[in-house]
């Protein structure tokens, strides 16, 4: 970090890892990017979207948003014409040189290639994009900051040349406005709402979020715009990003008012559904072989807990407790005891147990006993007569 006044600091622009420099506009974005494919990772989970779809996302978003943010970047006026097919004109991104309306341009069409491969809803998925876009944009800024980019006019006021309301410059040898702090800052409050929103809020209809999104980014850079050094400029002295960020203000203005008058047709209210889980993702989106896979698990599951209970009732029934055999000194009847001593049933006499036997044994014996005592009291009935 180089100092120049007690004052002031301007901060280094890269740093060398043998021999190799590497920007810290490119960490900051980097490390952007890393941060919202985290936080969409949480909201796919949360919304009941299958999160291994990230990686296809990734794939799909990424580079149609890098190539988007660079061209808007070159097309508006920073790069000369003859140089776009350069490598490292136009691509070239590690020292800086990107737009933040060109890549969530490019972003957007990135998510529409993803839902067309996947046959989701496209608001579906936003939704659970724009907060970690938010959350990138505010490392995004800073990363302006080491590059010493997206200022405002000068402070010519001493009292107000103090870091991080102003920022110096180097190339004017003046303070500004550091007005890339002012919109990190929002963009940061604008993450915490929406991911506050989503996580939470679990109704019909979807979109509300990339409406949320689109309207305050629109309207903070349509404030914001006019106010800093002008650098897209499109005839008449009249910033292209300014016309762009109204377009998105205006836009999520009408998308939102969209997307409530629709859900009130179909549902008979604005927010939420009367069928189902709004935010689960539906099996049709699922595809065949998903499907099976899925109710595979479902019945392998359903068996092991079958399998469980069984074993379970198994271990708590209790033992059947050990018969003996026992033949009454007195009347020389025999039938089955628990135990060692016990009375006979027939004499009432006091009986000691003989061997043990199952309980199967015991039944046997007792059905022998039986039958011998009806045998004897058949024999005495015909003694009798």
């Amino acid at each position: 970090m180089r100092m120049r006044d007690p004052n002031y600091f301007i901060p280094p622009r890269s740093f060398s890892i043998f021999g190799f420099d590497i920007y810290y506009y490119a960490v900051m974005i980097v490390c952007g990017i890393i941060l919202a494919v985290i936080v969409a990772t949480l909201l796919f989970k949360r919304r009941n979207i299958p999160a291994d779809w990230i990686f296809d996302l990734i794939l799909c978003v990424l580079p149609i948003g890098i190539v988007g943010a660079r061209l808007f970047y070159c097309i508006t006026g920073n790069v000369e014409p003859q140089y776009w097919f350069s490598f490292d004109d136009v691509y070239g991104i590690r020292a800086g040189g990107l737009s933040i309306i060109g890549g969530v341009i490019g972003g957007a069409l990135g998510v529409v290639l993803f839902c067309l491969i996947h046959k989701v809803n496209f608001f579906r998925i936003a939704d659970c994009v724009v907060p970690g876009l938010a959350l990138a944009q505010v490392l995004g800024r800073w990363g302006n900051f080491f590059n010493q980019e997206v200022y405002g006019a000068e402070v010519t006021n001493t009292a107000l040349q103090w870091f991080p309301f102003a920022v110096f410059i180097e190339d004017t040898n003046s303070w500004h406005y550091a007005f890339f702090f002012y919109e990190g800052l929002f963009n940061f409050i604008v993450f915490a709402l929406l991911f506050l929103l989503l996580w939470k809020f679990k109704k019909k209809p979807s979109g509300l979020a990339l409406a949320g999104y689109l309207f305050s980014y629109g309207l903070v850079r349509s404030i914001m715009e006019p106010l800093r050094d002008p650098q897209y400029i499109l005839g008449n002295n009249v910033p292209i990003s300014f016309v762009f960020s109204l377009i998105m203000c205006v836009g999520g203005i009408l998308l939102a008012l969209g997307l409530l008058y629709y859900n009130r047709r179909k549902y008979g209210r604005c927010f939420g559904a009367a069928e189902g889980e709004p935010l689960a993702i539906l099996p049709k989106y699922y595809t065949k072989e998903q499907l099976k896979k899925m109710e595979e698990e479902k019945l392998a599951k359903q068996k092991a807990a079958k399998l469980k209970a069984a074993a379970g009732s198994a271990e708590e029934k209790p033992a059947e407790p050990k018969k003996s055999v026992a033949v009454c000194p007195a009347c020389g009847a025999r039938f089955a005891v628990e135990g060692e001593v016990a009375e006979c049933p027939f004499c009432h006499s006091p009986v000691q147990a003989a061997t043990p036997e199952t309980g199967a044994d015991a039944a046997q014996t007792g059905a022998a006993d039986g039958a011998d005592k009806d045998t004897n009291g058949g024999a005495d009935s015909e003694a009798d007569k």
